[in-house]
């Protein structure tokens, strides 16, 4: 369930003293939402950005102009730099970005359920994963808030010596 895992995100890192935020897309402000309704959020998390516009992805996330030129806001090397942006942008130990397509049209030649998520760290770590969604577009950002939330979570465990499930 998305909101204990985000209430497990927030637990982990006040205790540990770090901070999380985050960037989306397609989500529109979903992940952010979920993790402001667990009570005490604001031990842990910072906040975060809503880049919806490509451009907005490029100005405010320092998402570099020529990759999306080339690739379009939907590729895996945006998610990244979109992680790594916002985790500078608000000083965050460690941030969370997603981007991709929930439809009902294709875009940046990418189609619907194409979903690419980041997870940027401490000393520059980082994982980007791939998701391949189905459903309609509230189901894909219902989802991929989910597996942001999933993703963040596996991330800081593997970097804590703990595990998870």
């Amino acid at each position: 369930m998305t909101h204990s895992t985000a209430a497990k995100i927030v637990s982990l890192l006040a205790e540990r003293g770090e901070t999380f935020a985050v960037a989306e897309s397609l989500t529109g402000g979903l992940i952010g939402a979920t993790v402001t309704g667990v009570p005490g959020a604001s031990a842990a998390f910072v906040g975060g950005v809503i880049s919806y516009a490509t451009d907005l992805k490029r100005r405010l996330l320092g998402v570099p102009g020529d990759l999306l030129a080339a690739q379009g806001a939907v590729h895996p090397d945006v998610a990244a730099a979109m992680a790594t942006g916002v985790r500078s942008l608000t000083g965050a130990t460690w941030a969370v970005a997603v981007t991709g397509v929930a439809g009902p049209d294709p875009q940046d030649g990418r189609p619907v359920g194409t979903v690419f998520c980041g997870v940027s760290g401490p000393g520059g770590s980082l994982k980007v994963v791939d998701l391949r969604l189905t459903g309609d577009r509230h189901a894909i950002r219902i989802h991929t808030c989910e597996m942001a939330l999933d993703l963040l979570l596996g991330v800081v465990l593997a970097n804590s010596g703990e595990h998870s499930g």
